[in-house]
């Protein structure tokens, strides 16, 4: 920085103020830093610019996986908000892997990022992993998509109502929905299973569980296509209706009950209807097109760094739940159900 001030012929500070701040400075200072920007290829390291200020202009994102176009959508919005309010967002990823959440956690407090926006994944028994819990008690966290288990700031759909009307909307047009669940990867697992089963019992029926392969983790699609195969087999599948924790499991049994012949949809002449959650991108594209619960991305990644960046000027409230924010969902009726 003291080297290209001098280049630009420009105080340290002047300079300083146009990488916080462009707006406080004349357009023709700016034009000039710009023009010195161009001209001699500098490139202010951010890293370091940050490491020595006690609040940084850094917010960190922890998501399992940035390929994955829900928690791609989500990402965009919290970087595009986070850039407008002046931080710039780092994103890393778990890939579904605790370890990997630790470490991303360790590198964010190296960074001393300003905030975070965690999804995190499955909590230990205290309600969050260890190394989450103590970068909850350094800086503003803000938990989306997985609600954790203790008292925090969440931003997420709200399972209840979602699974309500999903299960509403399958009864009204035919058989009731066996449900197809998740492995135990974070805590919507759970939370969407007893959704799933309120809703039936608000119904008067009882819950139907599809019995799930032995494996686990976050490849969801050859889970819901093992546990389609192993109900085809033991011809549970035929004349049933499937309703699957989320999309990439519906993807899987699609897949499997194509494999086996069996055509589904809720026109006559169908074999079996299946149902999804979270309006996956994609899942307009399966075939058949696939009934879902649209989640908003978008708003998820909207609220959570508005209440990120509040929290990080004015601290956290003394009610938790003044922080928790559970969004609504509309069924996206298509032809698989």
């Amino acid at each position: 920085m003291e080297e290209f001030s001098a280049f630009v012929g420009l105080s340290r500070p002047t300079v300083s103020k146009f990488f916080n701040d462009p707006s406080t400075l004349k357009e023709t200072t700016r034009r000039r830093i710009e023009e010195a920007l161009a001209a001699s290829g500098f490139n202010r390291n951010l890293l370091a610019a940050n490491l020595g200020r006690s609040r940084s202009s850094i917010v960190g994102v922890i998501v399992p996986d940035t390929a994955d176009p829900f928690y791609a959508a989500l990402t965009r919005r919290v970087q595009g908000m986070a850039q407008d309010a002046g931080f710039q967002a780092f994103v890393l990823s778990s890939d579904g892997d605790m370890a990997k959440e630790a470490q991303a956690v360790r590198t964010l407090s190296s960074m001393n990022v300003a905030g975070a926006v965690v999804a995190p994944l499955e909590a230990e028994a205290d309600g969050s992993s260890d190394a989450l819990g103590r970068l909850e008690t350094d800086i503003p966290l803000v938990y989306v998509d997985s609600a954790p288990a203790g008292p925090a700031a969440f931003v997420g759909t709200d399972n209840r109502r979602s699974f309500d009307l999903i299960v509403a909307h399958l009864l009204a047009s035919g058989t009731p929905p066996v449900f197809l669940g998740m492995p135990a990867v974070n805590a919507n697992a759970t939370a969407r299973r007893k959704a799933y089963d309120a809703a039936m019992r608000a119904q008067g029926l009882e819950p139907q569980h599809m019995p799930l392969p032995a494996t686990g983790g976050w490849d969801f699609e050859r889970f819901g296509h093992e546990a389609m195969e192993m109900a085809i087999a033991e011809d549970r599948a035929a004349g049933r209706t499937v309703l699957c924790a989320n999309d990439r499991l519906a993807f899987g049994a699609l897949a499997a009950a194509w494999g086996a012949g069996l055509r589904v949809g809720g026109e006559a002449g169908c074999d079996l209807r299946i149902a999804g959650h979270d309006d996956h991108p994609l899942s307009r594209y399966t075939c058949p097109p696939l009934t879902t619960v649209a989640q908003d991305f978008d708003e998820i990644g909207r609220r959570a760094i508005e209440i990120l960046l509040r929290r990080m000027n004015e601290g956290a409230p003394d009610d938790p739940s003044e922080d928790v924010v559970l969004l609504g969902a509309a069924v996206v009726q298509r032809r698989s159900a």
